[in-house]
């Protein structure tokens, strides 16, 4: 098992663990949000002027947490194309699936090559984002390319 890899072209983890970890053909990244990398700044989110969420975009969090996903990759040394298995974490599903849904498709056009997908709906994240994803990739020789 190699050592967590950090990847600085990706926000900094809001806890005490890697981006991402590569055991034997697989990397593991560990949950990734849509926050801007080199702030805290979340994309399509409106505060009030005493700082309470008023309004947040999901299509901009959704292109800014796929666009963390591909830079963590991109320092691990794996591609987009490596993509396995996606667990998503919504915390408004009724509101948000649909739009959610077609960004996806935009990233994944063909369900043949996509990987697969869980999603969930969740209460909360521990910063105000509205998306995040657990991902998996294949990066060895028996790796689909």
């Amino acid at each position: 098992m190699s050592g967590g890899i950090h990847a600085d072209t990706a926000p900094k983890p809001v806890g005490s663990y890697p981006h991402a970890r590569r055991v034997g053909d697989l990397l593991l990244l560990s949950g990734i949000g849509p926050r801007i990398p080199g702030s805290d700044a979340i994309p399509g989110n409106r505060y009030d002027a005493d700082g309470r969420l008023l309004h947040y975009d999901i299509v901009a969090q959704c292109h800014s947490v796929f666009a963390n996903v591909r830079a963590v990759l991109e320092a691990s040394g794996a591609r987009w194309q490596d993509l396995v298995d996606v667990t998503v974490y919504l915390t408004d599903m009724a509101a948000d699936f649909a739009a959610y849904n077609a960004v996806w498709q935009e990233y994944f056009p063909d369900p043949a090559t996509a990987p697969c997908r869980t999603t969930l709906g969740i209460t909360a994240l521990p910063t105000p984002i509205a998306i995040e994803l657990k991902c998996i990739a294949a990066t060895g020789a028996g790796a689909r390319r």
